[in-house]
């Protein structure tokens, strides 16, 4: 993996996959404002919500309204999750530059977080990939429960390159794996990101990490060396599966973009911006957040 550039890309979630969990509707403007801030951070993708049923995810009932009332920032891609073709032809309307596309692995979890079997979230997916044909919308398939199902323990690793396989095959461009419920461990994650790239050598991968063992960031660091170069994370660590028993948030993002610039290793973020952003979380939310540098600043901070 000596080819990769060492600058990786931070894919914002806060917005679609922190709030999603929240029990109390996060007002538009709120989430127009902290949308319209994270713009200015640096940060290159930002996952603005999920064109999903409002029953299903009340939080998110907005996402049209969203996407109409934000700034957008020349560099920065925004993007939503499409569960279905009624959710490509609203992401269409909403000029998105990008939509996600979400098939567990785990039969059981993809019935319980979809509603669907695999061979159904495919064939969905195929629909979903002739209705925005010709638009210049990126697709990106994420494949979740990649290190681990709730329900049916770790999947072999045929089974991830399956999907993979199959996602490229009907036209998806990049893959996300993702640790849904926080099972990863660094090894494992930095096998299975070799024998991927063994298999794809210049496939557009992003890694989706859980926080729910206090492993992220000590995953995402072992995926870096593996080769990987671009990371979901969520603003203050918030967020959570509604379908995965015990996951907690999202690896946040102030503290992944924090160790990777004591690595070395430039993200483009705008660290200070990030925390001051992430300091008025608990405020918006009405409760604290898990991650740790907004509230021990960064490590080089000094004190008289």
């Amino acid at each position: 993996m000596s080819a990769k550039t060492d600058r990786v890309e931070i894919n914002e979630v806060v917005l679609r996959d922190g709030f999603q969990n929240e029990p109390d509707f996060v007002p538009t403007e709120e989430k127009i404002r902290l949308a319209d801030g994270l713009s200015r951070t640096g940060i290159r993708r930002l996952e603005v919500s999920s064109f999903v049923s409002p029953k299903a995810i009340p939080n998110l009932r907005d996402a049209a309204d969203v996407l109409r009332g934000i700034k957008r920032v020349p560099g920065v891609r925004y993007t939503a999750l499409v569960p279905n073709v009624r959710g490509a032809e609203r992401a269409l309307q909403s000029v998105v530059d990008e939509v996600n596309l979400v098939m567990s692995i785990g039969e059981r979890h993809n019935l319980a977080n979809m509603r669907m079997t695999c061979d159904q979230s495919l064939a969905q997916f195929r629909e979903i990939i002739t209705v925005i044909a010709g638009s210049g919308i990126f697709v990106n398939g994420t494949i979740a429960t990649t290190f681990g199902c709730p329900f049916e323990g770790r999947q072999p690793v045929e089974r991830v390159l399956w999907a993979i396989d199959t996602y490229r095959e009907m036209g998806i461009k990049g893959i996300t794996i993702a640790d849904t419920i926080g099972v990863a461990n660094p090894r494992q994650v930095g096998e299975l990101t070799t024998t991927i790239f063994r298999h794809h050598p210049d496939l557009p991968l992003t890694l989706h990490l859980h926080n729910t063992r206090d492993l992220g960031l000590a995953n995402a660091l072992a995926a870096y060396d593996a080769g990987i170069r671009s990371f979901d994370s969520a603003l203050g660590g918030i967020g959570g599966c509604p379908y995965a028993p015990g996951a907690t948030g999202n690896v946040c993002t102030e503290d992944l973009v924090h160790m990777f610039h004591n690595c070395g290793i430039d993200t483009g973020g705008d660290l200070p911006a990030l925390i001051g952003l992430s300091g008025g979380l608990p405020a918006l939310l009405g409760h604290a957040t898990p991650g740790y540098v907004v509230k021990a600043g960064p490590s080089d901070r000094v004190y008289a």
